[in-house]
């Protein structure tokens, strides 16, 4: 697998691993990206530079995206946790094709590497609250569970995190080694 930015061009199919991903999980009857995501917030991501495809070959689809990023949600995350050095995942999904093939959980290992290797001390995240099956999923995959909102506004408020470690077991190639977070 490889990893390369998402570029502008790349917003309707981050937009369809979104709502491919809320089909499935209506399925599960799980609520989790039932409501549209505001495409400019995607927009600003790619901008920035922060959203990533995973591709089987530099022209395939891709199996997987992923958002890493500095942005710690204050309603999630302390002043004193946020004052720690981390890298943040977000939107993470990977296409029904590639289910399990545990591709998210090497995506994961590549972000913490990412991490790692900007001296980073945390890779954190937040899942749906309501999704306990994303949860174990996370748990299963080094994340220790830090706290659950209580805030009813705060529909992804189960935060966890795991130390950085720098790892090439993830096996997925990057055109830049030392990305600049």
């Amino acid at each position: 697998m490889i990893l390369v930015p998402a570029e502008l061009a790349d917003l309707p199919r981050l937009l369809k691993f979104r709502t491919d991903s809320a089909a499935w999980l209506t399925e599960l009857g799980i609520d989790q990206w039932s409501k549209p995501f505001p495409a400019e917030h995607i927009i600003e991501s790619i901008r920035s530079g922060t959203v990533f495809m995973i591709k089987e070959a530099v022209n395939a689809d891709a199996a997987a995206t992923v958002t890493l990023d500095r942005d710690a949600d204050p309603r999630l995350w302390t002043e004193k946790e946020q004052k720690e050095d981390a890298l943040y995942v977000h939107k993470l999904s990977v296409d029904r094709r590639y289910s399990g093939a545990d591709l998210g959980g090497r995506v994961l290992d590549w972000c913490g590497d990412q991490a790692a290797r900007v001296g980073a001390k945390w890779l954190r995240l937040d899942a749906w609250t309501t999704n306990p099956r994303l949860h174990t999923y996370y748990l299963s995959h080094g994340f220790t569970h830090i706290r659950t909102a209580d805030d009813p506004s705060v529909v992804s408020g189960w935060a966890a995190q795991r130390p950085a470690l720098r790892t090439s077991a993830h096996a997925i190639q990057s055109p830049y080694p030392e990305m600049d977070f």
